[in-house]
């Protein structure tokens, strides 16, 4: 275990808070910030809006030595880059979309010393020939943030994740801070495990936020769906800061046209859009030049715009725990904002297809590990791509499958190319129990959604649905505040008997 540090004085702690433009700690951060200042291994699960990039961005700017953040979206690093760069903290991003020159430029700062904060992604983390260079200088803090990725039972697992354990130890094992918004206890356990934090670590926050008002309106067809989206902005003109969520990329180029053709002047975020495009539209609404930002999840991880006032999800989400943390990017300045899902019984089948073509079958593996064994194509290595033509198998799931048995031994990865490691007489066996474990996680998720589903068509509290799916204590019987809570409270005020 790396050893323990001596805490800069409290002196200093107060000035660097100040400098980041407060003057008193939010629950929990404070807490968090003392452990890592410390050195030791922390797990930090906070709601949306609770300030969590500040228990890694405040420390940065006392150690003496580098941190490292490993992050999923390249929309967060830019935000959070760009950040850091106007405190006067030295920063570089690096990741696949940035043009050759500014790559160039960045890549030099992440590994001559000269950045105080490297952010990253996990695919980066796991370039053997890439870590090698970084780790010739020291690392003082490994950050792992939207840290429910790395675990197999979070809701957004990325198989470059499982290997941030041995990127740690290419490192040095400095400390880890682990930072997400949504965890349950499972995830809390397995991030844990896998990133070698102590139980006493882990620090778990409360999620309700009194200033989001959660609404669901249930729709008979796709049509009705998008007249009542274009309802809500009826003040085309002067709309409030808002984000529309949709599930696909065709939905959400949809949507982005009818609210231009309505008059809304709205901007667009997706995967498929080139860096540039999307560099722009974040900017744009980030900078409030357009007040409606329509997006996929692609869009919204760490985003630090605190005057959205409202998000609107026009297709069901895979689980309560992606609609919590994406309806969670309003209100971060504590003021009300409103949180609109548009239900349509029919949504669930676009989920469900989704979860069909997410997980590796038993028979997905022995096909690839068949592949992997026979010469590749070009003599030069087994790729993702030529595996999909050998195996006829998709991509997506080539990808996760690849990630799986990367983690449990099977695999190696050397300059793109895959191998396959020699197994012994149990070999068969132990690949059957690691794609049993997968299937496991399948069979979670359907629950998940089935969840989400059960949340969209319930009467009940909005907000008391949500804390019982992260297994959190409510402390009330009714929020008073979601749509849920408005109806009941109306009927018990009419059937009052009257003084």
């Amino acid at each position: 275990m790396p050893a323990r540090r001596r805490p800069p004085a409290e002196k200093l702690v107060q000035q660097q808070l100040r400098r980041f433009g407060l003057r008193v700690w939010r629950p929990g951060q404070k807490d968090v910030v003392d452990r890592v200042l410390r050195g030791l291994g922390t797990l930090a699960v906070m709601p949306t809006g609770a300030g969590k990039s500040l228990c890694y961005q405040l420390p940065a700017a006392l150690l003496p030595g580098r941190t490292v953040v490993v992050s999923p979206l390249i929309a967060l690093m830019k935000d959070q880059c760009e950040r850091l760069q106007a405190l006067g903290i030295p920063s570089a991003q690096v990741h696949s979309g940035l043009d050759a020159a500014t790559a160039a430029e960045q890549e030099r700062a992440a590994l001559d010393g000269s950045a105080r904060v490297v952010l990253l992604t996990p695919e980066r983390l796991a370039d053997d020939d890439w870590l090698d260079r970084l780790a010739e200088r020291p690392t003082d803090l490994l950050v792992v943030d939207e840290a429910h990725c790395i675990s197999a039972w979070g809701h957004d697992f990325r198989p470059a994740f499982l290997r941030i354990g041995q990127a740690r130890e290419r490192l040095g094992r400095p400390p880890v801070l682990a930072l997400t918004a949504t965890a349950s206890a499972e995830v809390v356990e397995d991030v844990a495990r896998l990133l070698d934090i102590p139980a006493a670590g882990c620090l778990v926050g409360g999620s309700f936020r009194p200033n989001l008002h959660y609404r669901v309106e249930p729709l008979v067809d796709e049509e009705d769906k998008r007249r009542r989206l274009l309802a809500l902005f009826e003040d085309a003109a002067d709309p409030p800061s808002t984000i529309v969520y949709t599930a696909t990329v065709r939905a959400a180029e949809s949507v982005h046209e009818a609210l231009l053709g309505a008059g809304v002047a709205s901007t667009l975020y997706h995967g498929r859009l080139r860096a540039a495009a999307r560099h722009e539209a974040q900017d744009r609404f980030m900078r409030g030049q357009a007040r409606v930002m329509v997006a996929t999840n692609a869009f919204g991880l760490g985003i630090d715009k605190p005057d959205i006032r409202r998000i609107v999800h026009y297709q069901v989400p895979a689980g309560l725990d992606v609609y919590y943390q994406e309806s969670g990017r309003a209100g971060r300045d504590g003021e009300r904002a409103d949180c609109t899902l548009l239900f349509v019984a029919g949504d669930r089948s676009l989920q469900q297809f989704f979860l069909n073509g997410r997980y590796p079958s038993e028979a997905d593996a022995q096909a690839l590990m068949e592949a992997l064994r026979a010469p590749p194509p070009d003599g030069a290595g087994w790729t993702l791509e030529a595996l999909k033509q050998r195996t006829r198998r998709p991509l997506t799931k080539l990808k996760v499958l690849a990630g799986l048995l990367a983690g449990e031994g099977w695999l190696a990865q050397e300059d793109g190319a895959l191998r396959a490691i020699a197994q012994g007489p149990e070999a068969a066996r132990t690949l059957a129990e690691a794609i049993a474990r997968y299937e496991a996680k399948a069979g979670l998720d359907r629950r998940r959604l089935e969840q989400m589903v059960d949340y969209a068509q319930s009467g009940r509290c909005r907000w008391r649905l949500i804390l019982e799916a992260f297994d959190e204590p409510a402390a009330f019987e009714r929020c008073h505040a979601c749509d849920s809570c408005e109806r009941m409270d109306a009927h018990e005020r009419e059937t009052a008997p009257r003084a």
